[in-house]
């Protein structure tokens, strides 16, 4: 199998392979967790204090759609707060998700992963230097390049979260 990174037709070159990285990104979350069980969904690990693979991709999603207004240029409506915030709770932590299937999970990143290629079929390279603003804490400013460049990173930074979770799960499953 050949792995390259390909612009889209629709995309200028280097907005289309930036783009790229994340669709790639998008199409790997679904082969690592396919056949998961909705149990090993909700799994938080073998001290049950850690993330589960829903929390993760809960937080991806919201995190990219986050990023997909923010490389519009518009704020991110209040319906798409209160479907897919917060971004933390009151304990600093990601929000608790517990019995959404996984299909739910994906569809609705999925859903943004084609946002943002719509929107990545409206930039030019030249958009790629415009600056945008991000971060819940403290405001930080970036790049649209960036921007999408953290959209892949850290989509691969959860997924090897969501490895780990695997591995455990599968662990205990087979200790008991």
């Amino acid at each position: 199998m050949l792995y390259d990174l390909q612009g889209e037709a629709n995309m200028s070159p280097i907005v289309g392979i930036l783009y790229s990285t994340v669709k790639e990104n998008s199409q790997r979350l679904q082969l690592i967790t396919d056949g998961m069980s909705q149990e090993g969904i909700d799994y938080k690990g073998p001290t049950n204090n850690y993330n589960s693979t829903a929390q993760l991709i809960k937080h991806i999603t919201y995190v990219d759609l986050n990023w997909v207004y923010r490389i519009k240029g518009q704020s991110l409506p209040q319906l798409f707060k209160e479907q897919h915030g917060p971004m933390i709770d009151e304990n600093n932590r990601l929000p608790m998700v517990t019995g959404k299937s996984l299909d739910t999970l994906l569809s609705t990143y999925e859903n943004v992963v084609t946002m943002l290629k719509d929107t990545c079929a409206q930039l030019t390279d030249i958009d790629l230097d415009k600056i945008v603003t991000f971060g819940h804490e403290n405001e930080k400013q970036a790049t649209i390049r960036w921007g999408l460049w953290h959209m892949a990173d850290h989509s691969r930074y959860h997924q090897a979260q969501i490895n780990q979770l695997r591995k455990w799960y599968t662990e205990n499953s087979l200790s008991h």
